[in-house]
């Protein structure tokens, strides 16, 4: 068996050539893997847009739904340590190492633990024990479970494993989650210190920063009375002098303010008391934000190159050059409207390149045919795989063409059924395929100058029966050839054989595609059926593509 091939086209500047097809030089490499990024991040910006806002929306409920906290710091600067003795005072020197020491003593159990019962923190509900989240004990119980079973330890005591434990418990946990709040840090590389500490309630951080500070200052002092009571000679005034100063640290620590009198002896001053915060420290709602809709974003990324590796929808010519040898004789963009294409050809550019498609095809149609036309109409067959390929609104609107250029041209229509068309023998190409009444008594539907009768009858038991390879039909074809070009728009191939019928009634038969909609398999399938019934199959249309 034998087909028909189009011969060879000559370069065009909006025409695909049919063969000698320019080869593809592009060299791979970091320049060309950023293009291609771009070009599909362009191609799908709305839907990363899309992406972008629902992370941005996400992220904003999030930081809306965390709690407000709030911070203060106080800051000291270390001094050396003076010691007393009988005859002066002796001096001890500050280098790093002990700079890092009194960190650890700002931190110790021992003072927190006396702020803490002297500021009465055990009664703050904010650090009393927190039921567990359901995210929280998805992750933690099943690390537990695999701890306990293959270490053969049961699970650490926790803050969420006390919650039913008695006032003592109780009472350690709000100390552990104290501390987990206190921070303390060297500015730079100075001596000085910065003490902080976060709440939810604005009146806080302040008070526990500042009996931080004065506890430090109460430790320091008390220690130094400790030695000076402790000292062979004491002097009555020293110890009166460290009295007051320890008085006055306790008071301090226990209303969570400074000492009210100076405290000479301490082995720190104070450079700076913690103020009571303004605004929250956090959340911080516009990095949340801001990176909400980064992660909003790389996910449409993820998830359209996921798309984009497994789909096998035909969007451009070269998805399907390892698919089929056939040529892309057209590229339709999608615009809206059947007939009269060339009467609103100035509605706008995707009017003009849309007409401009249809010539291009009309043209192309026209070169494969040459070699056998002789002389004579063409009769040209649009075949869909599926309904919404679009062939219909396709063959009226190649129709248009024709006739706007001065062609008759005859439409055998599987669109919806045309109106003003009465039912009888021969209302259709079906009823006409097992009348026996004459061809000349067919009525076609006139639509501004084209010609148009339906191929499937209103009568479903008619379709049944009706044989699209009768010679009958071919007839009936070859009379409306006489009056000028034929466009048949062939059944879709997915749900009936009567396509493959037809098409071998037909001089030149195209393969419509949608763009997004078609697969590369069906595109395949289809071109295989065609040419097993011997249609002069001469290429494919990829139809209402996208910008």
């Amino acid at each position: 068996m034998t087909f028909d091939r189009p011969g060879p086209v000559e370069r065009a500047s909006r025409i695909w050539p049919i063969d000698n097809l320019a080869k593809d030089n592009r060299v791979d490499g970091p320049v060309m893997f950023l293009k291609l990024v771009f070009v599909i991040a362009w191609r799908y910006k709305l839907r990363l847009l899309a992406c972008m806002f629902s992370g941005i929306v996400a992220a904003a409920l999030y930081a809306h739904s965390l709690p407000r906290t709030y911070d203060a710091t106080a800051t000291i600067l270390l001094e050396p340590r003076q010691f007393a003795n009988a005859s002066s005072i002796l001096q001890q020197g500050l280098d790093l190492n002990s700079a890092e020491s009194e960190l650890q003593i700002i931190l110790s159990e021992r003072l927190l633990s006396a702020v803490f019962e002297s500021l009465k923190l055990y009664e703050s509900p904010e650090l009393a024990p927190q039921p567990v989240g359901l995210l929280k004990s998805a992750i933690i119980g099943p690390i537990e479970w695999v701890r306990s079973t293959f270490s053969g330890q049961p699970a650490e005591d926790n803050a969420s494993t006390l919650t039913q434990s008695p006032e003592e418990n109780l009472k350690r946990v709000a100390f552990a989650n104290f501390v987990e709040r206190v921070s303390a840090r060297r500015v730079g590389q100075s001596y000085v210190v910065a003490v902080g500490y976060w709440s939810t309630d604005p009146t806080q951080p302040a008070r526990v920063a500042n009996a931080v500070i004065s506890g430090y200052i109460l430790q320091s002092v008390t220690s130094k009375e400790q030695v000076a009571s402790a000292g062979t000679e004491t002097l009555q005034g020293r110890l009166d002098a460290l009295s007051a100063q320890i008085a006055t640290a306790t008071q301090a620590m226990k209303e969570g303010t400074l000492p009210k009198a100076a405290t000479p002896d301490a082995d720190a001053k104070i450079t700076g008391a913690a103020l009571p915060p303004l605004a929250p420290s956090s959340p911080k709602t516009s990095l949340i934000v801001a990176f909400g809709g980064v992660l909003g974003l790389f996910f449409g990324m993820a998830a359209l190159a996921m798309s984009i590796a497994f789909d096998r929808k035909v969007r451009s010519p070269k998805d399907l050059e390892t698919e089929t040898a056939m040529p892309c004789m057209a590229q339709i963009p999608e615009v809206g409207g059947r007939l009269q294409l060339a009467k609103r050809v100035g509605a706008g550019q995707r009017m003009q390149r849309h007409a401009a498609a249809i010539r291009d095809l009309r043209t192309l149609i026209d070169i494969s045919y040459t070699h056998k036309k002789a002389d004579k109409n063409a009769v040209i067959a649009l075949a869909g795989y599926s309904r919404d390929a679009g062939g219909s609104a396709l063959a009226l609107n190649l129709a248009d063409m024709l006739n706007r250029s001065g062609r008759h041209a005859t439409v055998f229509w599987c669109g919806e059924q045309t109106r003003g068309v009465s039912g009888g023998p021969l209302a259709s190409l079906a009823d006409a395929a097992i009348s026996e009444a004459d061809i000349a008594e067919i009525t076609f539907e006139q639509r501004e100058g084209i010609a148009i009768l339906p191929v499937l009858s209103r009568d479903a038991v008619t379709n049944i029966y009706s044989n699209f390879r009768h010679p009958r039909i071919r007839e009936i074809i070859e009379a409306a050839r006489q009056k000028g070009d034929v466009i048949i728009d062939l059944p879709e191939l997915d749900s009936s054989l009567d396509a493959l019928a037809l098409a071998s009634q037909a001089d030149v038969v195209v393969l419509v595609t949608r763009w997004g909609r078609t697969t590369q398999e069906a595109v395949k399938n289809a071109e295989q059926q065609l040419r097993r019934a011997g249609a002069n199959l001469v290429g494919y249309i990829i139809n209402r593509q996208r910008s």
